[in-house]
């Protein structure tokens, strides 16, 4: 009795192998990558890109940096010598600045020295005779001591001499009580209450007088009296804070 078989299946036999797939893929890829490369390098060879043209331009960026090296150095001594020539131009400046404020306080004093001249040459009708032209003060290095200068003018009649006695008085606040104090009794280049004077034009009394240190001083005042046939007498109060404000 005989049966039909049916054909046996074949089964083929494959070797497990792990990351097979993984490594395979990975191979080709960097044959790939490196005929790539290989094909970039041969056409860089055959279409032109030499190195020579490499060193041309690199000779061509060493020239231009040594020309801006150049004109880096010659741009900063520009700045020095300006610097130089602006301190210099500064200096100047500064010395014709004084030179000028000198001028200035010479012009100033000229011209003051002139109106005093003028007025003793041609008064006005109601400034002639004697007169104290002018007291003034400077501090000294001493504390509460002052340089101090009388100016007495003849205005006028200037033929003769003119001749007489001069007073002048501090006064002031001690203990808040007023007193006045005699320049012979603040000064040693005082030494009489009336200073003598005799001239045709104009005389200076000058001097260093030292306050006392609890007196306040308020004014200066100065008498001067003429003897003879010119006899006469002028009179003027000098605010102490004028006097002191410069």
């Amino acid at each position: 009795m005989s049966q039909d078989r049916k054909p046996a299946q074949e089964y083929v036999v494959i070797r497990h192998r792990p990351g097979y797939r993984f490594r395979r893929t990975a191979i080709l890829l960097v044959f790939s990558i490196v005929a790539a490369i290989a094909g970039y390098a041969a056409g860089l060879a055959q279409g032109g890109f030499r190195f020579s043209s490499v060193e041309a331009s690199n000779d061509v960026l060493e020239e231009e940096l040594d020309k801006l090296r150049d004109s880096y150095t010659e741009a900063r001594q520009q700045v020095i010598n300006l610097d130089r020539g602006r301190a210099i131009d500064e200096q100047a400046l500064n010395q014709a600045r004084k030179t000028i404020v000198e001028l200035e306080t010479r012009i100033a004093s000229l011209k003051s020295d002139l109106t005093f001249y003028k007025n003793i040459m041609a008064p006005s009708e109601t400034s002639k005779g004697l007169q104290v032209d002018s007291f003034s003060l400077a501090p000294d290095r001493q504390p509460g001591a002052f340089d101090f200068k009388l100016v007495l003018t003849q205005v006028g009649n200037n033929k003769s001499y003119i001749a007489g006695v001069v007073a002048v008085n501090v006064i002031g606040l001690r203990d808040e009580e007023k007193e006045v104090i005699a320049l012979r009794d603040l000064s040693q280049d005082i030494e009489d209450l009336g200073v003598k004077f005799r001239f045709r034009y104009f005389q200076d009394v000058e001097g260093l007088l030292v306050l006392p240190d609890d007196f306040e001083p308020l004014e200066i005042q100065v008498v001067a009296q003429a003897e003879g046939r010119k006899s006469s007498q002028a009179e003027r109060t000098f605010d102490w804070d004028d006097l002191t404000e410069n």
